[in-house]
């Protein structure tokens, strides 16, 4: 475990962004490789949207950096997470935005983002020790286990977080804007 106030050698720096960076993702695989090596063992890697992060994913943050030496968070791109069906308009955020605000977290110590639907192709190269995903997923049927279980690793589902998800966040905010804006009205 990093102590409180110390360098991570492992963080990838970026350049500040604006509006007009959508889709510039200097969390790049090469970028990640690079870092790879030098995190400390066994090195846990979970992947997701992260859109509107809240306490349900900084808790599966914390919980799948607990198990290891160093945490690797993998991003959905931008094309990548409206492919996945989460609804209309997602992700709010764009991926940069998305990989920045979780590379800024203490628990997270590499962030990289990939365009596939899964996160196969990537977890074949980096080969982490440990792959989580949060208790909503069943890991015997998720493909990524046996991938992960070929080279030694092991695959895990941790705790469930009833009533802590995005969309249920986003439920409630068009719940509350329909309770206050007036049938057919602009706000």
């Amino acid at each position: 475990m990093v102590a409180p106030g110390a360098s991570r050698v492992s963080r990838i720096p970026f350049p500040a962004a604006t509006a007009a960076d959508e889709g510039a993702v200097p969390f790049s695989l090469d970028a990640a490789l690079s870092a790879w090596a030098e995190l400390p063992r066994p090195r846990v890697f979970t992947n997701g949207v992260f859109d509107l992060l809240h306490r349900g994913h900084c808790e599966l943050l914390g919980e799948a950096r607990s198990l290891g030496g160093s945490l690797v968070v993998a991003v959905n791109s931008d094309a990548s997470a409206r492919r996945l069906g989460k609804g209309a308009g997602r992700p709010f955020n764009w991926a940069f935005d998305r990989a920045s605000v979780l590379a800024a977290l203490r628990d997270v110590d590499l962030v990289v983002t990939f365009d596939e639907d899964t996160p196969r192709e990537l977890l074949a190269r980096l080969r982490p020790e440990i792959y989580v995903k949060g208790g909503d997923y069943d890991v015997a049927r998720l493909p990524e286990a046996a991938l992960v279980a070929s080279w030694g690793g092991r695959a895990l589902a941790l705790r469930y977080r009833p009533g802590l998800s995005t969309t249920g966040i986003v439920d409630r905010i068009a719940a509350a804007h329909a309770a206050i804006v007036p049938d057919g009205a602009i706000a």
